[in-house]
């Protein structure tokens, strides 16, 4: 696979030049890539074109959800010494895949200051997307998620698994439902020359903001809503290079998700939307 074959399929998937699309990547997936990663990248600005932009979800490769789980002598390490957040230097967390450590490097990138759901863009609105992350509700409306769904924008799956549309996690910020799972947390992080301790309010995003292992399912319950959108003809799938790929219209997936979770949980709506 070469750039112009990648940026090829992209286009005929439906990426839509001047979008603003965020992309989750399985490399392995797409096959033989002419240099790797950077090419990808590449293609994917191609596809949006100059007046584009290109997201990627970064979170933080240092923060930790659940320190208790560690070995004795690692946790103690850590909470004698626990590393600080820095919006220019935070690595992306390695789980992600290769994609958004590059998009945080690449030349005029910009990063959402939240330590645990920052986004990093490339491209004509990459700046709008990501000023002004909210560290109340890092999922909510005044973030990053909440701009690409303003934007009409897309959420490309390049090879990666319907489970990793972390634009539900928004739907589950925005769901009518009282009793949502929450965390709370406390990070330092970069303030210029200072370092400022700061409390972040989250949606539970490991296990889910949701009991959805009381709906019995088969799979990940964002798999599940992914292929019931699909079947309701929002997002499309194809090829791009070797990777079976998914396109979706964020406002539509995320609207959809949010009935599909009230309908799920609504006996404890906070009330008619």
């Amino acid at each position: 696979m070469n750039r112009a074959r990648l940026a090829e399929d992209l286009r005929r998937l439906g990426v839509d030049p001047g979008a603003v699309l965020m992309v989750h990547t399985r490399m392995s997936a797409i096959g033989w890539v002419v240099a790797g990663s950077e090419t990808v990248v590449r293609a994917l600005l191609d596809a949006v074109g100059p007046s584009g932009t290109l997201a990627a979800y970064a979170s933080w490769e240092d923060h930790v959800y659940n320190a208790s789980d560690w070995p004795a002598e690692h946790r103690n390490a850590y909470l004698a010494d626990p590393p600080v957040f820095d919006v220019a230097t935070g690595e992306a967390a390695r789980d992600h895949g290769r994609i958004p450590e590059r998009v945080r490097t690449w030349p005029g990138a910009s990063r959402s200051a939240h330590p645990e759901a920052s986004v990093v863009a490339v491209g004509d609105k990459a700046k709008w997307l990501t000023d002004a992350h909210s560290w109340e509700n890092g999922y909510g409306p005044d973030t990053p998620f909440g701009r690409l769904v303003e934007a009409r924008g897309q959420v490309l799956l390049l090879g990666a698994p319907l489970d990793t549309l972390t634009v539900l996690h928004h739907a589950e910020a925005l769901a009518r439902v009282s009793d949502k799972r929450m965390v709370t947390f406390r990070i330092p992080v970069a303030d210029g020359e200072r370092v400022v301790e700061r409390t972040f309010t989250d949606i539970e995003t490991s296990s889910g903001a949701f009991d959805y292992g009381s709906l019995d399912l088969d799979e990940d319950a964002f798999a599940v809503i992914a292929r019931a959108a699909l079947a309701e003809g929002i997002g499309v799938r194809g090829l791009v290079g070797e990777a079976e790929s998914h396109l979706f219209p964020a406002a539509e997936l995320v609207s959809f998700a949010v009935s599909w979770m009230e309908e799920r949980f609504g006996e404890r709506s906070v009330g008619p939307r």
